[in-house]
């Protein structure tokens, strides 16, 4: 009998009787609840399809109430944890992708197995597959359809510094696009994405449909309580100029690029004492103390501004004890409430979002909804988000030029300011309502749900077969490592 432990429970209902109306039976795996654009992006997919009356229940190897979005943790969504007592989340500190596919299998195996258990009426009609691909041969046993969204090609996610590297990257290459193809229905977050996949899996036929993620309103639309500790804390006693970055503590964020324009800023001619006595950076975003990287980066940011000089301060999640000194220049917070979030972003001269290529990047989505102008790097989703010199600034990823737009916005008027997070808010309400994403998805699914199954063009060895050569090859070569 499998084994996986519940988390949470709850139904929602609210659809039109108007309407003819098919609940469907929709399961959701997903490697590790915890807060990053992806988990919102389930979340909000979850709780949306939820609410159109559909029967939802989510699936992880991984859910720390103290480190996860709210309505997986105060009983919104039903979160069943399992697949994680075999492997563990890394070998001595080592092979991660490695032990997330093993987990992932583990916990895909419990799905068929109940699954296989329920009752005829309680199986399900649809599972939402994303990040990782390779347990859908798996879960295509469960007889139901199987809906993947590709946030971008895992492939393409890893470095290969070195030769073993690229040998150890084979096999996961070759089961990710393989595994992929096995889906009945593949999505993206973007254009860009889109591209990069036909780009990355040449051999698929499949052409995937955007489907641009959202925000939703009524949790902008909250009035923050200023006289919580949780905000106090982040309220300079003086009015200060902030400037804000929100990103995973994550190599490939780049944040190091908000650090190196604000220092320039900041030793800027035309920037006086008492302006750069006025203005501060804050650093915040998803900091998991499991994450080796998290650790090490945000070691790394501080030690980057204290290199220029600046005074650097760090709170780590939910401390209220200790108050932010004055001089503060660059703030680090770590796994941020959405309270906090909220205050931020509300109180925020822009948001500096430094990824380059990011696959669609919600943030500033969020930034431009709470009316707060965003400077981004050109490339990526956020090219399809933001309207340059509109809505914020879209900026190569050079020191001097961001440092130059940072300067260019201390400069603008009050009405230039509202005017520009005012068309970002419009922009938003436009194109990327919760509203619009639920109905899109829930679109696709009812189309899929009535699709004939092609189960059968896989056959049961058609479809284990790639998993046992991958198998085979993964524990030969991590041998041969520790060697």
């Amino acid at each position: 009998m499998a084994s996986i432990s519940e988390a949470t429970s709850s139904t929602t209902t609210d659809h039109s009787a108007s309407e003819p109306f098919t609940p469907l039976r929709v399961a959701f795996i997903h490697p590790d609840l915890g807060i990053g654009g992806a988990e919102r992006l389930v979340v909000d997919a979850a709780v949306g399809l939820q609410n159109r009356g559909h029967n939802v229940v989510m699936y992880t190897s991984h859910h720390d109430p103290k480190h996860c979005f709210e309505e997986t943790r105060d009983g919104t969504l039903t979160v069943h944890v399992g697949g994680n007592t075999i492997v563990p989340r890394t070998i001595l500190g080592r092979f991660y992708i490695i032990c997330a596919i093993f987990r992932n299998l583990h916990l895909a195996w419990n799905m068929l197995l109940l699954n296989y258990d329920a009752p005829s009426k309680e199986k399900f009609d649809i599972i939402i597959v994303d990040q990782l691909s390779v347990s859908i041969p798996l879960l295509r046993l469960t007889g139901a359809k199987i809906f993947f969204y590709c946030h971008f090609p895992d492939k393409l996610l890893t470095k290969r510094e070195s030769l073993l590297k690229k040998i150890y990257r084979v096999p996961v290459d070759f089961i990710e696009e393989l595994t992929t193809g096995m889906a009945d229905t593949i999505v993206v977050n973007s254009k860009f994405t889109a591209n990069i996949f036909k780009e990355s899996f040449k051999t698929l036929r499949q052409v995937p449909e955007v489907l641009y993620p959202s925000i939703q309103f009524d949790k902008f639309d909250r009035v923050v309580e200023a006289s919580s500790p949780e905000i106090k804390i982040l309220t300079p006693s003086t009015n200060k100029i902030t400037f804000l970055s929100v990103n995973r503590y994550e190599r490939k964020k780049d944040i190091n690029l908000a650090i190196h324009a604000f220092a320039r800023l900041l030793k800027s001619d035309n920037i006086g004492i008492s302006t750069q006595q006025s203005i501060r950076l804050v650093i915040a975003g998803g900091y998991d103390t499991r994450v080796v990287e998290n650790v090490e980066h945000h070691l790394e940011l501080v030690q980057l501004a204290e290199k220029y000089g600046l005074k650097t301060w760090t709170l780590s999640a939910g401390q209220t004890d200790k108050a932010v000194p004055e001089d503060t220049q660059v703030l680090f917070l770590q796994s941020i409430s959405d309270a906090q979030k909220l205050f931020l972003l509300q109180t925020s001269r822009a948001l500096l979002y430094t990824p380059t290529n990011e696959h669609f990047g919600i943030v500033p989505v969020e930034a431009m909804y709470m009316k707060c102008p965003v400077v981004a790097v050109n490339s990526g989703g956020p090219t399809e988000s933001i309207l340059n010199e509109v809505t914020g600034y879209l900026c190569p990823a050079e020191e001097d030029i961001w440092a130059n737009t940072l300067r260019t916005l201390l400069e603008k008027s009050e009405e230039e300011l509202k005017a520009m997070g005012q068309a970002g808010h419009d922009r938003v309400v436009g194109l990327f309502s919760l509203t619009a994403f639920v109905t899109k998805l829930n679109g696709i699914l009812m189309e899929l749900y009535k699709k004939p199954s092609t189960l059968e063009s896989y056959g049961l060895s058609g479809s284990m077969r790639p998993l046992l050569i991958f198998t085979v090859l993964t524990v030969v070569l991590a041998v041969m490592l520790y060697r």
